[in-house]
């Protein structure tokens, strides 16, 4: 845990009930019969659409950028459909930390792929597991640890209480959790044979990223995929996930990436991008785009929001 949350003890302090009302809530929506966490998941994602309004502009922008090829009326369907599905996302996330052994072997769930990870291990690599942030993500996370041990790489929250909370609730169903500055233990781990799952299509600055397209949009990108397979060895394997109509969620792990790390950190970095922008083609409602992707911009170059 992040050496700036507070001791245990502490967090009874006043300062965080509020913190501690709200993780009740999550706690208790986790308790709900599924049938009900499917109505509740209708009625916020219906909520999201009229609430959600400085975010609904970012989204906007976000697509109209990434899909400019569609006509303002299906850009408008996307935006509303997104909008709906950002509101499910609570109940994802309260399923995925907080729900119980037995009501996620509850979900239906179907698995592609796993023989590219046990050839991985065969040959005694490593795996690194890169998808992207749909709203799904922390749920598709633990539904695939049910059938394979994977850890994660996260970024701390900064609410302690919701930290310490879902740190211990990740934990749970991951062998370990590794922030973004535990570059040395991410490559130990890996270069014991471990997976780790992470998305890596977030706004970044720093010396560690770069600008490399993203739906032909110039983003600034974290270069770790490259680093972390060069410094372990592991094979990097798209991972992608997607809610079906009927509620069930269709989990794929695809083929290694094919001669990857090269010499090359801006290509693979691009690889990496293209990746993902494929797989957010395929469930474009299902993807994030509340988060400012593309609000660091080269120098010279006007802001986007």
């Amino acid at each position: 845990m992040s050496d700036s949350v507070p001791a245990p003890r502490t967090l009874s302090s006043p300062r965080y009930w509020p913190s501690r009302l709200g993780l009740a809530l999550v706690r208790g929506i986790a308790r709900l019969p599924l049938p009900w966490l499917q109505r509740l998941s209708v009625l916020l994602g219906w909520l999201a659409r009229g609430l959600l309004v400085t975010r609904k502009h970012v989204a906007a922008r976000n697509l109209s950028l990434c899909f400019p090829e569609l006509d303002a009326a299906t850009r408008a369907r996307l935006l509303a459909d997104s909008l709906s599905d950002s509101g499910r996302m609570l109940v994802e996330f309260a399923l995925a930390w907080f729900g119980s052994d037995r009501k996620i072997a509850a979900i239906p769930c179907h698995i592609e792929g796993l023989e590219h990870l046990a050839a991985a291990r065969a040959q005694g690599r490593g795996v690194l597991l890169v998808g992207g942030h749909f709203s799904h993500l922390e749920l598709c996370a633990r539904l695939v640890s049910q059938r394979i041990r994977i850890s994660g790489m996260y970024r701390v929250m900064d609410d302690p209480v919701f930290e310490q909370a879902v740190l211990a609730a990740r934990l749970h169903y991951a062998e370990a959790m590794f922030t973004k500055d535990e570059l040395r233990a991410s490559v130990k781990y890996l270069k014991r044979g471990g997976t780790l799952w992470y998305a890596p299509d977030q706004d970044m600055r720093g010396k560690d990223a770069v600008f490399v397209p993203f739906f032909g949009v110039s983003a600034s990108t974290i270069t770790a995929t490259h680093h972390l397979a060069r410094l372990s060895g592991a094979l990097v394997l798209p991972f992608f996930h997607r809610r079906d109509p009927d509620g069930s969620y269709r989990l794929r792990l695809e083929a290694g990436l094919d001669a990857f790390p090269s010499d090359d950190v801006i290509a693979d970095t691009q690889r990496v991008n293209a990746a993902i922008e494929r797989m957010v083609r395929e469930a474009p409602t299902q993807y994030l785009w509340l988060h400012k992707r593309f609000k660091t911009r080269p120098p010279g170059t006007p802001p986007i929001y």
